[in-house]
């Protein structure tokens, strides 16, 4: 995989380096003040400072590279999440063709998707009941859950603005095929993702995270 060169800009808040790795970023966070920064057109704007990140324990970090099937990525950005049994990440990776795809890093599962294309079907989040039944692509998804989760903190780029967003629903639904959607329920319409849980060895990683010991 040919790893996008970084484009650098100054913080509009300290002055600080800012390098894009992925052209098409539209929210990154300056990581020497914590600045979260909004990319209008060649000029930054910043939106606000953000809170302490939390930490974490994940192998994975931006800059990490992987194999998804027949393409290649990097890890070029971060949303954490909380909810009531702990919480999670989700990387934003950007494929060999340029396509933006969504790593979930829960609890040692590994969820790979991608956004469905605009003109799909998707239902408002608050309609949804688990066990229901959805069709995309000639395939069933049966709803498997419902999560309300909270905006933890963001680093690195992503292809949409997260501030001042709290809280959000998500859906997730399985069908037999071991793949996965997810309803995002924090965008108006809500947004559908299609992708499938992974194994960890299977992405074969690079550029992981060392941990002492290890």
């Amino acid at each position: 995989m040919t790893v996008p060169q970084p484009h650098g800009v100054a913080c509009p808040n300290c002055g600080a380096p800012v390098r894009f790795l992925w052209a098409q970023a539209v929210q990154t966070t300056c990581p020497y003040c914590r600045s979260v920064l909004v990319r209008r057109d060649l000029d930054l704007a910043t939106l606000g400072k953000q809170a302490d990140f939390p930490a974490t324990g994940s192998p994975i970090q931006i800059g990490t590279e992987g194999q998804w099937h027949d393409q290649r990525f990097v890890v070029v950005g971060r949303i954490a999440y909380g909810w009531a049994r702990g919480k999670w990440n989700e990387w934003h990776c950007v494929l060999n063709d340029g396509t933006s795809a969504w790593l979930s890093d829960a609890q040692l599962e590994y969820a790979m998707t991608i956004a469905a294309p605009a003109d799909f079907d998707v239902p408002a989040v608050s309609t949804v009941q688990v066990g229901e039944t959805y069709f995309w692509n000639d395939t069933p998804y049966e709803v498997a859950s419902i999560t309300e989760a909270r905006y933890l903190g963001t680093e690195g780029e992503l292809p949409f603005t997260t501030w001042e967003k709290s809280a959000c629903l998500f859906v997730d639904l399985l069908n037999a095929q071991h793949g996965l959607a997810t309803i995002d329920g924090s965008e108006a319409p809500p947004m559908l993702f299609l992708g499938e849980y992974v194994n960890f060895d299977d992405l074969r990683f690079r550029q992981l995270r060392e941990f002492e010991g290890w």
